[in-house]
């Protein structure tokens, strides 16, 4: 069998994503904080790339320092100034030698030293327009970890009880509970296990109390126990003492709530006497690490703004923070002439059409955008005007049909993008959610379904809460058709507990 070489011509279609194809995607995604950041690392990467002053901020830099009326334009010339019409101006502005003539320079620097610092009264005494109250000195809170670094070290611990301690303050999660075992720490420390006993009763003294427990009840107990030793009267340590033997011999009757068979075991006659008990628990901290979490606020700026302007509503985005691309014209005059560098061209070349594909891609983002805020607001104009009740039921499939793109496109453009709605601020994925069946033929949304179980549940009585079932039953008589694993999976998507586990007696 012979093997020979030949030419052959073949016609495909095939999708490739084109570098500009690729960034437009990219940036569609992008939230409105990570394209400024990509914005500001482009434009110092690309040296084509340059920011557009707004006018305002313009026409401010330039009338800066004229006096009011009518503006003169002033050109330069060898050492006079002279107005755009020729004439010569009758008080001349000074020149760069006369201008600095009336500076005392020597006089000026006479307070400096050679390394930077200043001699004088300053150095001894703070000016009287410097301000040193605490309320005017930022700082920023202590963790938990400094908190109980603190408290160590001004016990009298020996260097090797000290260690184990700080190994141990250093393996508390963040609500202060110890997440190594002893097994762990001996490795860790290697130390014997009389060692890390000692170690972790030296922690669980420090503030707060029941820092360091490894269990829900061990870390109750021991605040219960602090307690006792801060109160004075008889009848407060002798509820204490109850509050203990529950959290100690009695725990399980006090999580599976029964409170007939607890009640016995205190000695009371009836249930409803173990009522204080159960506040006093219910007043201890479960996560005592939780006071020291030092947790920011977030501020979100919404992308597009919906307004409401007689009986239209009016979309606006966003474009505060975000720069104003343009083309140097430098580099572009530098491109247009013949007697330059070969390198330099095909450098700014590259460098032009990134900037080209750059800024097209943000022009194509935000058209993107707004096309798809439009439809959502087409879509939902019954939840705009009438609340969360008139919520409808949409699918990334509708608005893709009527705006003419693909689901995909749509996902990525819903994707980290906040709307500021006469309603609220709501993610745009908002909007997107499945629909339940109802008798009146046209689908509720899952939304008002989970809107509608809260209500129902919040006004339940404490006493006897409403089960799955019976959630269930009530929303059929309201046309709204729906299984009781459905209930029970949306009950446990908003957080709610089951029927038992709401129940109170008390």
């Amino acid at each position: 069998m012979a093997l020979e070489q030949k030419l052959s011509l073949k016609l495909a279609q095939r999708l490739v994503m084109t570098p500009s194809l690729q960034q437009a995607i990219k940036l569609l995604q992008l939230s409105r904080l990570d394209l400024e950041e990509t914005l500001t690392q482009e434009i110092l990467e690309n040296p084509v790339l340059e920011v557009e002053e707004p006018e305002e901020e313009a026409a401010s830099v330039a009338g800066e320092g004229e006096p009011e009326g009518e503006m003169v334009a002033v050109e330069e010339t060898s050492g006079e100034a002279t107005p755009s019409d020729g004439k010569p101006n009758e008080e001349a502005l000074p020149t760069a030698e006369e201008a600095y003539g009336d500076i005392d320079v020597e006089a000026f620097f006479a307070d400096y030293l050679a390394d930077g610092r200043t001699e004088g009264p300053s150095m001894a005494a703070p000016r009287p327009d410097q301000d040193f109250r605490l309320e005017n000195i930022v700082t920023v809170a202590g963790g938990l970890y400094d908190h109980l670094l603190w408290q160590l070290h001004l016990l009298d611990c020996g260097p090797e009880q000290t260690e184990v301690c700080e190994f141990i303050i250093g393996n508390l999660d963040e609500d202060g509970y110890l997440r190594a075992s002893d097994e762990e720490i001996m490795r860790g420390t290697r130390c014997d296990q009389r060692c890390v006993a000692d170690a972790r009763a030296v922690v669980r003294d420090l503030d707060p109390p029941g820092i360091a427990s490894r269990t829900l009840q061990e870390c109750l107990g021991k605040q219960v126990e602090q307690l006792i030793i801060d109160v004075d009267g008889n009848d407060e340590v002798e509820l204490l003492r109850q509050v203990l033997l529950v959290t100690t011999e009695h725990w399980d009757l006090l999580l599976h709530q029964r409170w007939v068979p607890l009640a016995e075991a205190l000695g009371y006659a009836e249930p409803a006497e173990v009522k204080p008990v159960l506040e006093v628990i219910q007043g201890l901290e479960p996560k005592p690490g939780r006071i020291f979490q030092q947790e920011r606020n977030q501020y979100i700026e919404p992308d597009v703004y919906v307004r409401k302007v007689e009986d239209k509503y009016t979309i606006t985005l966003n474009d505060d923070g975000l720069p104003r691309l343009r083309i140097n014209s430098r580099y572009a005059r530098m491109l247009r002439t013949k007697d330059i560098d070969p390198q330099a061209s095909e450098y700014l070349r590259e460098k032009m059409r990134s900037a080209m594909w750059l800024m097209k891609s943000i022009d194509q983002r935000q058209r993107t955008i707004y096309k798809v805020a439009k439809s959502i607001v087409s879509f939902q104009r019954g939840f705009l005007d009438s609340g969360i009740e008139q919520l409808r039921p949409m699918v990334l499939r509708q608005v893709a049909e009527d705006i003419g793109m693909h689901e995909s496109t749509i996902s990525r453009v819903v994707s980290n993008k906040y709307m500021y709605t006469p309603r609220g601020l709501f993610p745009m994925k908002y909007f997107f959610h499945s629909g339940v069946d109802s008798a009146r033929g046209e689908n509720v949304s899952s939304v008002v379904v989970k809107e509608r179980i809260r209500k129902l549940v919040d006004a339940e009585d404490p006493a006897r809460p409403l089960s799955d079932s019976k959630i269930m039953r009530m929303l059929q008589k309201e046309g709204i058709r729906l299984a009781r694993r459905t209930v029970a999976k949306y009950r446990e998507e908003m957080m709610i507990a089951s029927s038992d586990k709401r129940k109170k007696i008390f």
